[in-house]
């Protein structure tokens, strides 16, 4: 198994940025060993919380998740959805200033 870390620099902190391949591999580790998702993340150099999400997410994805669990697409539908509607809710002030202004300018 290959597993791959990006680190970013976000001002002046350096946050782990972890590819999708290395969660995968990471997930597969825990499953096809039986050992714990503790044991795994020592082993790999990660914090237990963020490889036990990820496995949390993983079946979520397969369908295995409580009822109203968000699979990862959804959550990225939902993601994409939210900004969007930011957006329109934007242009929708943006327009109703703008139809206030021409009612008072045809009014003089």
């Amino acid at each position: 198994m290959r597993f791959q870390r990006k680190q970013n620099q976000v001002g002046s902190k350096y946050t782990k940025r972890y590819t999708a391949e290395f969660k995968r591999d990471a997930i597969a580790l825990v499953d096809s060993t039986g050992r714990t998702v503790t044991e795994v993340a020592r082993e790999l150099g990660v914090s237990p919380e963020s490889l036990r999400n990820w496995y949390r997410q993983a079946k979520v994805d397969r369908g295995e998740g409580r009822p109203g669990e968000l699979t990862s697409a959804e959550r990225e539908e939902l993601k994409r959805l939210r900004k969007q509607n930011a957006e329109q809710a934007k242009t929708i002030e943006v327009l109703r200033k703008a139809a206030v202004f021409f009612a008072k300018e045809s009014d003089r």
